[in-house]
Order: C-alpha cells, then sequence, then structure tokens
C-alpha cells in the first residue's frame, strides 16, 4: 500500500511538471524515476488519481490532474471548462437519458467532468468518443440537466436549449 501511494505521488509530480501526451511516456518518465510497473497498474493507478486525457491547445492529447483539467472541483467552476465547454455539440434527451454529443475527442473528459460533479441529477455517464450517455435520476427534468451543466462549465451559457 505504501508503495501504492508513493507511485502515486510520483505520477502527480510528473504530471503537474511536465506535457505528458501518452501512458507509454508516462510509463517511461516513471521507470526513470525508479519505478517497474506495467501498463496495466499505470493504468489502474491513472484511474484512481482520475486522470483525464484532455485535447491539448496545440493539438494532440494531454494527460491531467483532475484539479488542472477542472475535475473534483464543480463547486467551483474554473477556466480550464472554457475548453470542455468548446467540444460541446448538443444535448437530446429521451426518458431519464441525456445524449451529449461532442466534437471528436472531447467526450470523456467532459464525462469525467460530469461524474466528477458527484450531483444527485446524474446517476452516471458512459462516454465514447464523440457521445456521452448521462443516466438521469428518475424524476429529474431535463431544466434540472441544464442548470447543472451551465452551474459547471459557464461556457455552456446559451448553448444548452
Amino acid at each position: 500500500m505504501k508503495a501504492r501511494l508513493i507511485r502515486h505521488k510520483a505520477i502527480q509530480k510528473i504530471l503537474s511538471n511536465n506535457k505528458v501526451k501518452n501512458q507509454e511516456e508516462l510509463l517511461m518518465l516513471l521507470k526513470h524515476e525508479g519505478f517497474n510497473l506495467t501498463q496495466a497498474t499505470l493504468s489502474r493507478d491513472m484511474k484512481t488519481l482520475q486522470i483525464a486525457k484532455t485535447p491539448a491547445p496545440d493539438g494532440g492529447y494531454t494527460y491531467m490532474l483532475p484539479r488542472a483539467a477542472g475535475i473534483g472541483v464543480a463547486k467551483s467552476p474554473s477556466r480550464e471548462f472554457k475548453y470542455l465547454a468548446d467540444g460541446f455539440l448538443s444535448i437530446d434527451f429521451s426518458g431519464n437519458i441525456a445524449v451529449v454529443k461532442t466534437k471528436p475527442a472531447y467526450a470523456s473528459s467532459i464525462a469525467a467532468v460530469i461524474d466528477s460533479m458527484n450531483s444527485f441529477e446524474v446517476l452516471g455517464t458512459i462516454a465514447g468518443d464523440d457521445t456521452i450517455f448521462v443516466v438521469l435520476r428518475e424524476g429529474v427534468e431535463k431544466p434540472d440537466v441544464i442548470v447543472l451543466l451551465e452551474n459547471t462549465m459557464p461556457g455552456l451559457k446559451g448553448k444548452l436549449i
């Protein structure tokens, strides 16, 4: 258990100080720091740490810690959500499911933000490359979800109808 905590701290430090584009690069940086682990272990660590793969401003992708990606800070929306809102295309509802359409590669990051809100309204999400299924709690209405999303990602204000 102690080794895992030390490894998690090392991952957080690496991601705070480097722009890491893929798991192979992160694995190499960890090995350079003296950690010997498999890709499967790294993948589990990344899930535990809620590391998000987000589109980089210069193209491609980069891994970010939850706070840097704006995940887990729903009570105080950050400016990092702005670029996620840029990837948001539309939302449509059917019963207790909302279907969110995004630009390619944005769905998983937006779904991670939605899941991290731990809101009463949302039971969970399933994300693909450009589509997210959001399962809503019974009785939750469309306006409730729209307000929740706009409060979390201010860049969405006026985009959701």
